[in-house]
């Protein structure tokens, strides 16, 4: 699959994206997205996390769902208005820090034993997503789990499809790849750090 071109893909456009639309891919209220969290949460190995990221929380409905089961989340979106959105969504989370970033700008400090990249990946193209994979690698903490989840249809605005972008962070992540599982139309698959 080519990919978009870097503007489809830039925070700009993302922000364009929310301005037009508050949930433009409709992750409040999509059976799709539904079924995709409920896989996601299925697939953690663990019952409860300490502290986690979620990078790119869009409007921050898999960020509630992951509140419930970590100490302490801190989720990111590159677009301002997502993040306003996800702060509201989650507004009685005493637990969950929301901030508005750039991945590939860099991680928030500190460590991590819960790292969920789910419906991003192919945003970032191959060379950029391997740095990023393997600083959000070296921001898990011994025995911390990375899971990552991933739409598996044509986009015309994704550089990279959703099975490059699980192979590729097999290649690249230096971690035990621990379980995998296709769904109708998404992919979901967990590492560990040893």
């Amino acid at each position: 699959m080519s990919g978009a071109s870097p503007a489809a893909c830039s925070p700009c456009a993302f922000e364009r994206r929310y301005r037009q639309s508050p949930d433009p891919w409709n992750f409040a209220g999509s059976g799709y997205e539904r079924r995709r969290y409920r896989a996601v949460m299925q697939a953690l190995p663990h019952a409860g996390y300490a502290r986690a990221f979620e990078p790119g929380c869009s409007v921050g409905e898999l960020t509630a769902r992951l509140a419930a089961v970590c100490g302490h989340v801190v989720a990111t979106d590159v677009a301002p208005s997502a993040v306003a959105r996800a702060r509201h969504r989650c507004a009685a989370l005493p637990n969950v820090q929301i901030h508005c970033a750039d991945l590939a700008a860099g991680l928030p400090p500190g460590f991590f034993d819960l790292i969920v990249l789910s419906e991003i990946g192919y945003y970032f193209s191959a060379p950029l997503l391997a740095s990023v994979a393997r600083s959000m690698a070296c921001a898990l903490a011994p025995g911390g789990d990375f899971v990552a989840a991933h739409w598996l249809g044509e986009s015309a605005d994704h550089v990279l499809h959703g099975d490059t972008v699980h192979d590729q962070l097999s290649a690249v992540l230096p971690l035990r790849w621990r379980a995998g599982e296709r769904h109708d139309g998404f992919r979901v698959d967990c590492w560990r750090r040893a």
